[in-house]
């Protein structure tokens, strides 16, 4: 509790009030079924940041919290969301060149926000980073992620990201970056972030979580990412990174590859 305590103390609430609100996106234009689609999804999207608050947050977050680690301190990211049904809500990039960022992390985001919100529960909370040791071979979910694909559909240029919305993109993505979204004790979707390395997507995802104010009932870290070295062996446990950060401090690095 205590560590939970002084991570979110570091959070501020100018970061609180500047993500915290909800905007109107621009209205679609163009494809009338697009418009029709994107329409029906914002109305089951309503407890959770529009696409221009989420942008917001996620260049607010690499500066809000301390460090992240990572390739790029978490400032090249995509994010998405997704409603409790699972389907598009709104997706958003950090930087001003939408193709400048990884453009694969689009999809990766879109896929991490589908898992989050698919494997948790209103009483559960799953991380993408604590899917990563159960679905190794050997363990209890081993073979789960092959029933939910990505939606080759959901895979665009970097500038029709929003044209994806209110699609279930489906896929199962079991590195750090995706966390569930909870308001009242009811989990109402899942947020995915990627770009960078997955302990840095982790911790800027919960980051952007804590200051929308969409924590599950147990706090910010209920289903933080687990490192050995940190926090002990455990079935939840995830890989370092290179420069892996976690809630503001150093915790190590990937080993180095040898022998090939």
């Amino acid at each position: 509790m205590r560590r939970a305590s002084v991570w979110a103390a570091a959070v501020s609430a100018a970061a609180l009030a500047a993500c915290g609100t909800k905007t109107p996106d621009a209205k679609p234009e163009g494809d009338p079924v697009a418009a029709a689609r994107e329409a029906a999804a914002r109305a089951s999207c309503r407890d959770l940041p529009s696409a221009n608050d989420l942008q917001e947050c996620l260049r607010r977050a690499p500066a809000e919290g301390g460090e992240v680690g990572g390739l790029f301190g978490g400032k090249m990211e995509w994010a998405a969301l997704v409603n409790r049904n699972g389907e598009l809500c709104g997706v958003a990039v950090a930087s001003e060149d939408a193709a400048s960022a990884w453009p694969a992390a689009q999809a990766l985001a879109k896929a991490k926000a589908f898992t989050a919100n698919a494997f948790s529960t209103d009483t559960q909370p799953f991380s993408t980073a604590r899917l990563y040791t159960l679905m190794m071979p050997g363990h209890s979910l081993w073979g789960s992620s092959e029933t939910n694909s990505f939606n080759p559909g959901c895979m665009v240029a970097p500038q029709e990201a929003a044209s994806t919305q209110g699609r279930i993109c489906g896929g199962t993505v079991t590195v750090g970056g995706g966390v569930p979204l909870y308001k009242n004790r009811r989990r109402i979707g899942g947020l995915g972030i990627s770009g960078d390395t997955p302990c840095a997507d982790h911790e800027i995802a919960k980051r952007i979580r804590h200051v929308a104010q969409l924590d599950p009932e147990r706090g910010a870290l209920a289903d933080d990412i687990s490192y050995s070295v940190a926090e002990g062996a455990s079935v939840f446990t995830h890989p370092l990174c290179p420069n892996t950060w976690l809630n503001g401090r150093k915790v190590g690095d990937e080993p180095k590859a040898a022998g090939y």
